[in-house]
């Protein structure tokens, strides 16, 4: 059932933005009286789910869930039909018109998709706000307690102060940042540090595998998940959710403070005080000669640590006026973001490339249960990426068109078909390759 709700939503949101990127391909093509031979959701390779023919254009539904398209009368694309092409051109063909229309034609999807994107998530200030954990609200530091951390030079206690000489603002997006920095300071024992981020560190982090949780933590209260079947307290008087607060009368804040006091008494017999809900209780526990209780580790939300004073979340609403600058900033960040992952990509020593997902990986950042906000924010950033990659001078996209006819506009000559038809064919089969390599990556990991 988790998987159906995850392929449901993919597949809802694919076939919105594939619809409405063809539309923006499809609205100016018809206001430049060009004729549009078909508009498909999906690809209909020899035969199609559904088709209707309304006017001049074929409307329909194909049976390969890559992307979509619209048939432009006498343009080099997709559907390579050189036969009309080898024919002279026609007043209503593509070739036909002024270079400054075919320009507008081919921006049109680009246009739509960053506008939905921008659109969605002004929508989304609006509805929803903003609620997050600030960076500078997490005042003692971090909690390191993984290998990549250590790695990067952090140490239970330090403040990560920038990320590239930018301020962090939000405290779960200081994954993302490192991932796309290449330096941070930070501030420990009241000196200010500058440390670099290692090239590999992308690869570092796919390397952890999928379930090996964040690399960076804020400092956790002890919090009892369950106690274990061979734990020296399972018969001790420990519940889920209780909140260890001291050790034999030690005042205790975080998990790491127990750690250390624990660390202290391997197999004692000591006291550790609990907090459960509004009762306090001691009770008497025994040590491992490992340092350990017996226990599972758990995590409370944000907002029941607010609650009880560890951190203070901040909570933005926004009028609609105010959430318009709101989701504009916001869809320049994830535009910006997303182009320092790519450039990433294509450096082979950072690893990045282990990173390339293709639709497994993109169906799966969408929730197991059905969420309006996450579904919309996900669309959005979804929205925005395909507006950028259709602007990649790749003959097959959209910006390759764009290349080829703002170099007839500056030069005055036009590339001639059979140029267009050659790039078009080398476009394709690198499209082809970078889906088999970011689907093979999925296959990959999933064996893994």
């Amino acid at each position: 059932m988790e998987i159906l709700i995850k392929a449901s939503q993919f597949i809802l949101s694919l076939s919105l933005l594939i619809v409405l990127h063809e539309l923006g391909h499809f609205i100016p093509a018809k206001l430049f009286k060009t004729r549009v031979e078909k508009f498909y959701l999906f690809f209909d390779y020899k035969f199609s789910l559904f088709k209707k023919k309304i006017g001049e254009t074929v409307y329909g539904i194909g049976w390969i869930p890559l992307g979509g398209y619209v048939k432009i009368s006498g343009m080099i694309d997709e559907s390579m039909d050189t036969e009309q092409m080898a024919l002279p051109p026609k007043p209503w063909e593509f070739r036909s018109k002024p270079a400054w229309q075919r320009l507008i034609i081919m921006l049109g999807g680009v246009f739509v998709n960053f506008v939905l994107g921008v659109f969605i998530y002004i929508c989304l200030m609006w509805a929803y706000g903003e609620r997050y954990l600030p960076n500078e609200n997490v005042k003692d530091g971090i909690w390191v307690e993984n290998e990549l951390a250590e790695n990067l030079g952090l140490q239970t206690g330090d403040k990560i102060l920038t990320v590239d000489g930018q301020k962090v603002k939000k405290f779960n997006g200081l994954s993302l940042e490192f991932i796309n920095g290449n330096k941070y300071e930070i501030e420990r024992n009241g000196q200010v540090l500058e440390q670099q981020i290692p090239e590999d560190f992308i690869s570092q982090l796919m390397d952890r595998g999928k379930d090996a949780g964040a690399f960076l933590y804020p400092r956790l209260p002890f919090v009892i998940s369950n106690v274990s079947e061979n734990s020296p307290n399972i018969n001790a008087d420990l519940k889920k959710r209780d909140i260890v607060t001291a050790i034999n009368g030690k005042v205790i804040k975080y998990f790491d403070e127990a750690q250390t006091e624990l660390n202290k008494n391997k197999n004692k017999d000591i006291t550790i005080t609990i907090k459960r809900g509004n009762e306090t209780k001691e009770i008497p526990v025994k040590v491992t000669e490992e340092g350990k209780l017996g226990v599972a580790l758990g995590q409370l939300p944000y907002t029941d640590l607010e609650k009880l004073g560890y951190y203070e979340l901040a909570d933005i609403e926004y009028s609609f006026t105010e959430a318009i600058p709101a989701g504009l900033k916001k869809s320049w960040k994830t535009l910006t973001d997303y182009m320092k992952q790519l450039k990433k990509i294509f450096n082979p020593s950072t690893g990045a490339y282990k990173g390339l997902g293709g639709f497994i990986s993109i169906g799966s950042i969408f929730p197991a249960e059905w969420s309006a906000q996450s579904f919309w924010e996900i669309t959005a950033f979804l929205s925005i990426m395909l507006g950028f990659m259709n602007l990649l001078p790749i003959p097959a996209l959209d910006g390759g068109h764009v290349v080829f006819t703002l170099w007839e506009m500056i030069t005055g000559k036009k590339p001639g078909d059979k140029f267009l038809e050659y790039a078009q064919v080398v476009g394709f089969v690198l499209l082809i390759a970078l889906l088999l390599f970011a689907n093979g990556n999925d296959i990959f990991r999933l064996f893994k």
